[in-house]
This record gives C-alpha cells, sequence and structure tokens, in this order.
C-alpha cells in the first residue's frame, strides 16, 4: 500500500511549488472521491481543530520555545539523536501520517529537492513518522528521499510535541473501507497519528520556525522553510 511517486510512475520530477501540487491532489480528491467520503475527512478535520483550541494546544513549540531531545530509529534501523543532529547544525523536523497518504508523499518529494539546499545552508533534514521502521524503509526507498525517516514507534515524540490525536471511529470505518490499514502500517492498535507540522531548530533547541495543521492537505513551502534557516 503505496502512493505512487512521479519517477515510479515514469514521469519526470515535479519540481513545481508544492502549494501546486497539493492543490492537484485536492481537484483529484474533489472529482473523484464521493461527497459522503470527503464529508467525514473534513468533519474529523473540523473537530480535531476544535479539540485543539479548547485544549489551547495550538501554541505548542510555538517560535522561541524548546524541542526535547529524543532518539528514534531511521529507516535501516539506524538510531539517530538530535543531539547528534544539532551539533552539525540546524534541524529541519518534518512530522508525517505516512507513506499511505497522498499528501504526505508529496510533501516528502518537494523537500528532497531542496533537501543539498538545507544542507548547504547548515541544516540537517529528517522526517518523523509512526510506521513501522519496514513501512519507513520502504518509503524511503520507493520516492528515493536523500533524508532518514525515523521511525516514531506509538507516536512517543509526536506526544511531546503535542502533536499525536486518536483517528475518530467514524473515519477509522473509512480507513478500514479503503484498506488504510494503520494497525498494520504504525504496528500498534491505537488509530494514532500525528498532527503534519514543521519545525526548523537551532543549535540550541530553540524553534526558529513553526507550521502545524489540522487540515493535513496543507503544508507549509519547502523554500519557506530553507528561507527560515537562512534568515534566522
Amino acid at each position: 500500500m503505496k502512493w505512487r511517486s512521479l519517477q515510479e510512475s515514469g514521469s519526470a520530477a515535479d519540481t513545481r511549488p508544492l502549494r501546486e501540487i497539493l492543490a492537484d491532489r485536492k481537484e483529484a480528491v474533489a472529482k473523484y472521491v464521493p461527497a459522503d467520503v470527503q464529508a467525514v475527512h473534513a468533519r474529523a478535520i473540523a473537530g480535531l481543530k476544535a479539540e485543539r483550541v479548547a485544549a489551547n494546544a495550538l501554541s505548542t513549540f510555538k517560535v522561541g520555545t524548546k524541542v526535547p531531545s529524543f532518539e528514534l530509529p531511521d529507516h535501516n534501523g539506524k538510531p539517530v539523536s538530535s543531539v547528534d543532529l544539532l551539533r552539525k547544525g540546524r534541524l529541519v523536523l518534518v512530522f508525517i501520517r505516512g507513506r499511505w497518504c497522498p499528501f504526505c508523499v508529496g510533501q516528502m518529494e518537494a523537500m528532497n529537492h531542496v533537501a543539498a539546499k538545507i544542507e548547504g545552508a547548515g541544516a540537517t533534514l529528517a522526517a518523523v513518522s509512526p510506521q513501522t521502521g519496514k513501512q519507513s524503509f520502504f518509503m524511503h526507498d520507493q520516492h528515493r528521499l536523500g533524508f532518514p525517516l525515523l521511525v516514531d514507534a506509538h507516536n512517543q515524540l509526536a506526544r511531546q510535541f503535542g502533536l499525536a490525536y486518536r483517528v475518530n471511529d467514524e473515519q477509522q470505518g473509512l480507513y478500514r473501507s479503503t484498506f488504510v490499514n494503520l494497525p498494520h502500517v504504525n504496528g500498534d492498535a491505537s488509530w494514532e497519528l500525528p498532527i503534519p507540522a514543521t519545525f526548523v531548530v537551532d543549535r540550541d533547541g530553540a524553534i526558529l520556525f513553526a507550521s502545524a495543521n489540522e487540515d493535513y492537505t496543507d503544508r507549509p513551502e519547502p523554500l519557506e522553510i530553507l528561507s527560515a534557516i537562512r534568515a534566522a
């Protein structure tokens, strides 16, 4: 189960701005996905936003706050430490849902296009998801990513960032009917996912840029992230 990349389909790499790529995917959803199915996702997003506003969770880890240190295995099972990464320079940390999500795939491929520029600006890029090491390996290999995919088992790091949430029952039923088997993909039965988020972290652990959106179809533009690295 995966979203096929342009490279796999034999097409040239899509170097358009991420907003255009995501707009195309939203248009495809609007055209081909039944209205009642779209409504389930819309209600889930609205409910999650309301819950987070009520809990004042939207301010979690804003610019200027310091992130927790962590050590997670990458897609090859190699342990990766935030302390080691920050010794090299700044860190771009991207939380995604998984390889089954077309919007996550689009974001990862777009970030891949600027990975060398991020490194040239003195930062390291890493993505984090709750999917198993095997799923992360498949995603890294299939989409030819040039940066590590870190395995956040049980969303432990996402929870520390205030990003973890449980997929509601209505959306669970929909995922099951479309063969999005999160207990298999993530290796646990919690039905938890992270809210997609991107952080630029300074060498002292302080956040320089933060973007988190309950609407998984919206992601920050890679060049905006690159500008945040260079401007700080």
